[in-house]
């Protein structure tokens, strides 16, 4: 198959190995992959990846043991667990400590023509999400997740910080659900494009401390500090960023404000795939750019670029 894979160096190949079917699990031919913050840094080195990347996608059963699932539009929660460990029994497959990980830890991913998931990981979508809304279902699940980590009141003072992707879609999500929210950033051509879409933006520098929540979306790892920075004491930093390079910290202000931080990954699909079913979120506003498989570094460049927030690959 054609397939997208970084192997010292970002390539994409014709003659890739179509994945093995396994029992459990499902072949899925990849109708819409979309490009994220992990996948870019993935390209840069970190973890030391080597395969195909891509964790976000819609898709169409093509082979499976499991005939309910055969033939339907899907997409994948990415964690494989083992079924057997103690994270599992609690239904905490994502932290399973020998879990594979879609396009991020062992398994490959969504930058191909096919791919491999259990069948317990697929969901088909209805009818009402189109593929350019569906591939969006990955991160607007991990947002959700903060809902299901913390009880934030109708009326708090939150920040979100980081204009690119995942802060343009986390205050999406707010706002859907009720939240006034203020999005900051460094970037004023991508600014100005959110606040195209009705939301409050502001430039990062001229935030202010006193918020009840900030939420980092920055990707780099002093965004932490500057979180630390803009919460009222008691408040609560919730860290959405896995930042590959390291930054430093001094922890103090966490301690002698008593800052409650809450570090947020992955989330169920259920209330994503209800949210986008009900009318309630349309993040096709944020696609910038549809690119074929043949064309995925041109695409992986044009992610990493300002002002443009998600580019999709077609396979």
């Amino acid at each position: 198959m054609r397939a997208f894979l970084l192997d010292h160096r970002p390539i994409v190949r014709r003659d890739y190995p179509d994945p093995a079917p396994a029992s459990g699990e499902s072949i899925v031919r990849v109708r819409l992959a979309g490009i994220c913050g992990t996948d870019l840094e993935l390209a840069r080195g970190y973890m030391s990846f080597r395969g195909v990347p891509g964790h976000e996608f819609i898709g169409e059963v093509v082979g499976t043991g499991s005939r309910p699932l055969m033939g339907k539009r899907v997409v994948g929660e990415i964690n494989a667990g083992c079924g057997r460990c103690a994270r599992c029994r609690e239904g905490l497959a994502r932290h399973c400590p020998d879990r594979t990980v879609l396009g991020i830890l062992n398994r490959d991913g969504a930058f191909a023509e096919y791919l491999r998931l259990p069948d317990e990981n697929l969901i088909a979508l209805p009818d009402s999400v189109t593929d350019e809304a569906g591939v969006f279902v990955e991160p607007i699940a991990a947002i959700y997740e903060i809902f299901e980590q913390t009880r934030l009141g109708r009326g708090a003072k939150i920040a979100v910080l980081g204009d690119g992707r995942l802060g343009a879609l986390t205050a999406i999500v707010f706002r859907a659900e009720g939240y006034a929210v203020v999005l900051g950033g460094h970037h004023r051509n991508k600014l100005d494009r959110l606040a195209g879409l009705g939301l409050d933006v502001q430039l990062e520098e001229r935030l202010e401390p006193g918020f009840d929540v900030a939420i980092d979306c920055t990707g780099v790892g002093a965004g932490l500090n500057r979180a630390l920075a803009l919460v009222r004491p008691r408040g609560t930093v919730i860290l959405k960023s896995t930042a590959a390079a390291g930054a430093a910290l001094n922890l103090a202000q966490a301690v002698v404000n008593e800052i409650t931080i809450v570090g947020s990954r992955c989330g169920r699909f259920a209330p994503a795939i209800a949210a986008l079913d009900a009318g309630k979120i349309d993040p096709r506003q944020l696609i910038s750019g549809i690119f074929s498989l043949d064309e995925a570094p041109a695409a992986l460049d044009a992610a990493g670029r300002s002002p443009n927030f998600k580019v999709l690959l077609k396979p």
